[in-house]
């Protein structure tokens, strides 16, 4: 998000309007052209709150905290807390909101805006490089608005402590000048709602932290709530479903909605092209068998990266290293992007002798289990619990 805008200005002498040249008959000196304004550092661009909400892609987000789906213990306690903030005619206490990307974080913040009839800005953590930008969000804010800063674990020192004052006094201090002539001056902020976004909820330095006074995080979708999204979106892209359709969708999207709108993007390309637009249960599973999601949804990388700690090592234990190098992927690629997924449904484990694929791999990938799949079991459970 660019902070810093400026318009150019317009030159009333300019030739190339007829309403602005001066007249043969009395002429009349030229304006001097007016100095080039500088530009307007705090003034926030257009955000995605501001766009067009009829644009497809920002009409599949739900507009109201009744529409969200899942979630229910976070909507409930929202919930509380718009209505009592409302009644107070108050703004809404900050809130942090963290957990794995795709569950909808950027989502609840424009809700929260809507809710509260207030206007929501949006930006992220890494444009705010410099104090002018945060001072610049900050001082436009409009009573009550909601600012909503994407991985928010990424902001730099000076932004952070900018951001002390102004979330618990609504002020942010200024020093004027430098070395025995420096001087601070404090400037008032209206109240406004800061949610911050982050998937590493623990790399939030501990003052920032407790200046959230909510914090709250978002868990992965059940299928049957996966299934509600995915029909929800087919109906918002005039795409005909079944229930079994957007059940197989659900299934393989690893319990994220946004992954689970891509695949049923990728469906829908399928059916216009091979079928008659129409996604069943039966034309889902071909289509993503097609794209190589499997029925728990793990990809090609997913599945090369347990076949060869099975093949190669015996399922293992090897080494991050050692399993980058026989996959030709990045160590930092699977540990951050492949590995959480296979841990969570518990298809590899991490001890401290290395990765290791559990018996649910095996049998997944179609191996035999080893005989002593028990004891490596046993061997994995004692191992987290000495970690």
């Amino acid at each position: 998000m660019a902070i810093v805008s400026s318009k150019p200005a317009s030159n009333p002498g300019d030739p190339g309007d007829p309403g602005d040249r001066p007249s043969r008959a009395n002429p009349t000196p030229p304006a001097a052209p007016p100095q080039a304004s500088e530009p307007n550092l705090l003034a926030a661009s257009e955000t995605d709150a501001e766009r067009d909400p009829s644009q497809p892609e920002e009409s599949l987000r739900p507009q109201a905290l009744a529409e969200y789906i899942g979630q229910k213990d976070l909507k409930a306690v929202l919930d509380i807390a718009i209505g009592a903030a409302k009644a107070r005619g108050e703004s809404l206490d900050h809130l942090l909101l963290y957990g794995p990307p795709g569950l909808g974080k950027t989502t609840m913040a424009l809700i929260l805006a809507a809710e509260m009839g207030v206007g929501c800005k949006i930006t992220t953590a890494p444009a705010l490089e410099r104090p002018r930008d945060i001072v610049g969000l900050l001082v436009n804010l409009d009573p009550g608005d909601v600012l909503f800063v994407d991985e928010i674990h990424r902001l730099n020192r000076v932004a952070e402590e900018i951001l002390y004052p102004a979330m618990e006094d609504r002020r942010i201090d200024v020093t004027i000048g430098k070395g025995a002539s420096a001087r601070t001056r404090s400037i008032p902020l209206e109240p406004f709602t800061l949610v911050g976004a982050t998937t590493k909820a623990g790399a939030l330095t501990s003052p920032l932290r407790a200046r959230f006074g909510l914090v709250q995080r978002l868990r992965f979708y059940e299928v049957e709530e996966l299934t509600e999204i995915v029909t929800r979106t087919a109906a918002i892209l005039e795409t005909p479903i079944d229930t079994d359709g957007s059940a197989e969708i659900a299934r393989r999207s690893r319990g994220t909605p946004r992954i689970a709108n891509r695949l049923l993007k990728r469906v829908r390309d399928y059916s216009q092209v091979k079928a008659d637009g129409t996604i069943d249960c039966d034309l889902a599973h071909t289509a993503l068998e097609l794209f190589e999601v499997d029925r728990v949804g793990l990809d090609w990388t997913d599945r090369r990266l347990l076949s060869v700690a099975i093949e190669n090592f015996n399922g293992g234990p090897v080494g991050l290293e050692t399993l980058a190098a026989s996959t030709g992927e990045d160590a930092q690629t699977i540990e951050e992007v492949y590995e959480p997924y296979l841990l969570q449904i518990g298809y590899l484990a991490r001890t401290h002798r290395g990765r290791v694929a559990t018996a649910a791999a095996y049998r997944h990938l179609g191996y035999k289990p080893p005989r002593d799949s028990a004891q490596l079991a046993l061997e994995i459970e004692t191992d987290a619990e000495e970690r």
